[in-house]
């Protein structure tokens, strides 16, 4: 009996962290959004948070803001890789239909030409290649944006609507091992963010 006791008492604290942990969770936000006037306030804010250490930040802004993800940090886009992908295999596919449909399917003597033709076939071999080339770049980008995505936390600000208008919006992502509910917010009031406000998931 006192060996089931102690048993008990033992897992009791562990259980209670367990639970604590669960509701830790379950009540921290999503993150912390704010926004900016201007698009050089947004980089100099991107820069500090990157100078800062913190990793798991975005930016969301009207318009394109020319070097925004060199001061975010971020590595370069994987989609060229994916975009000479598809484009290597629209031309293997094209160099193959050819082949094989002129020298080996149906092989005609036309004239005493050759078949298998180089300079005739150009344009097959670069219709090709775009057209693969083109799927891999419209579908790699929606599945590296994970599209789509008809909701985000992020959208709850208040006044997130206005960041496809006139606003450039910063989030801080609670996940980030840097997050602080105060250090974080003063960081950000520090460089002028306004309307600061944590987002649930």
């Amino acid at each position: 009996m006192a060996h089931t006791e102690s048993s008990a008492g033992s897992a009791t604290p562990a259980a209670a962290a367990a639970v604590a942990a669960a509701v830790d969770v379950a009540t921290r936000p999503f993150a912390l959004v704010g926004h900016f006037e201007s698009p050089a306030q947004l980089y100099r804010a991107c820069e500090t948070l990157r100078d800062a250490g913190y990793e798991h930040f975005d930016a969301h802004t009207p318009f394109p803001v020319h070097g925004l993800e060199r001061a975010m940090g971020l590595p370069a886009s994987k989609l060229p890789w994916v975009v000479l992908c598809g484009g290597t295999a629209g031309l293997s596919l094209a160099v193959w239909l050819a082949y094989y449909s002129q020298e080996v399917w149906y092989r005609h003597n036309i004239g005493g030409k050759e078949a298998f033709a180089i300079p005739s076939l150009i344009p097959i071999f670069f219709e090709l290649t775009i057209l693969l080339s083109s799927f891999a770049a419209f579908f790699g980008l929606w599945a590296m944006n994970k599209q789509p995505e008809f909701f985000h936390p992020v959208m709850q600000h208040p006044s997130f609507h206005r960041a496809s208008d006139d606003l450039f919006f910063i989030a801080v992502e609670a996940r980030d091992p840097k997050y602080d509910p105060v250090a974080t917010r003063a960081l950000l009031e520090t460089l002028g963010t306004r309307e600061l406000a944590e987002v649930a998931p």
